[in-house]
């Protein structure tokens, strides 16, 4: 089946690979020449002469966001510590029980859970096999390096109070309505850093002169990100994605995006949230992708992850999620049916 954005999206990362062919003989001049760099890689070049960033990037990483308990004060890990965790993740491949998604994976390692089961109490997750295996080349032990501890920085007092009064309402009155359902159930937007590794975590991204095009898999969500505009969109002008503006510091793509929605939502931060994103080709098949996270209304200092993209010589596949899906009408008749329970019980002067 094809969304009903999809075509408008394929058409558009067509236009912009067909723009970069056009271009290649008038800026064939302005190439930089290639240096080799450490092991002989050389780094390429579009024919502008900018870093080639172009190509399906994979986070499959297995590195959790924040450093764990059980390693606070070490950076890294050496050689012998992840083998043993791969042999508990060995276990739990072959097991096939409940799918670990993101984070989930490493924590079930550390704590030896061999067979763990659903993080979802009451319908259940599919199982192990369905998801991708993680990759191990980053033996960081958190993707945070801002702050040091590789811990999120804390909640302002009134940041964790908007939060709490959130997720308290959302509890309350879940599934009422359809906006009342979070915007990835509903398929309308993951929104920007995706942070889940291991599940449908591949981006597209397209180079043209004046434009960069990254498209999510999840769910082909395209940002067309110009890199000769300086000066942000009036505020007024707000979007799912915030509005995005490039610019090339060196070798490395940086891209600063304000202007989101009231109900954009990372992490609890809304239209007050910053985000500067930093895209370095570090090798033949790495890219490093760093974005430093700022609202002043949400944490009490900036912070700042690193995760290292895989390249994927690879197509991305239609992620088959589609707003108003079965499952989303299923979940609002189920409330139907419990406020008729409730009536019920209130009219039979029941408990």
């Amino acid at each position: 089946m094809v969304g009903r954005h999809g075509s408008t999206l394929k058409s558009l990362a067509l236009a912009c690979a067909l723009a970069v062919v056009a271009t290649t003989v008038a800026l064939q001049g302005q190439s930089r020449p290639a240096k080799p760099a450490a092991g002989g890689w050389v780094l390429e070049r579009t024919p502008d002469g900018h870093p080639d960033l172009q190509g399906v990037w994979a986070n499959n990483t297995v590195t959790p966001l924040e450093r764990p308990k059980e390693w606070e004060g070490k950076t890294t890990l050496t050689d012998a510590e992840i083998a043993a965790l791969q042999k508990i993740a060995n276990q739990i491949y072959d097991n096939d029980g409940d799918a670990q998604f993101g984070d989930g994976l490493i924590r079930a390692i550390l704590d030896q859970q061999t067979n763990p089961k659903s993080s979802d109490k009451q319908t259940g997750n599919y199982n192990q096999f369905w998801l991708v295996g993680r990759d191990w080349h980053d033996r960081r032990t958190s993707l945070i390096t801002d702050p040091p501890d590789g811990k999120l920085p804390a909640l302002t007092p009134e940041g964790k109070k908007r939060r709490a009064a959130e997720q308290a309402y959302r509890k309350e009155h879940a599934y009422e309505d359809p906006e009342m359902i979070n915007l990835g159930e509903r398929c309308v937007n993951f929104g920007i850093p995706k942070l889940l590794s291991g599940y449908n975590s591949y981006s597209q991204i397209v180079q043209t002169p004046g434009y960069v095009m990254i498209m999510a898999e999840m769910a082909h969500d395209a940002r067309v990100i110009p890199t000769g505009r300086r000066e942000h969109l009036p505020k007024s002008y707000t979007r799912w994605n915030g509005d995005s503006i490039g610019r090339w510091d060196g070798d490395t793509l940086v891209v600063d995006t304000t202007n989101f929605s009231t109900k954009s939502d990372f992490m609890g931060s809304h239209e007050n949230l910053h985000i500067i994103e930093r895209f370095t080709r570090v090798s033949k098949d790495v890219l490093n992708y760093e974005f430093t996270i700022e609202d002043p209304t949400m944490w009490t200092r900036p912070w700042t992850a690193m995760i290292p993209l895989a390249r994927k010589d690879e197509m991305i596949f239609e992620y088959a999620c589609h707003e108003a899906n079965s499952a989303m009408e299923g979940m609002l008749k189920g409330h139907r049916y419990q406020e008729q329970q409730g009536a019920t019980k209130k009219t039979s002067g029941g408990n």
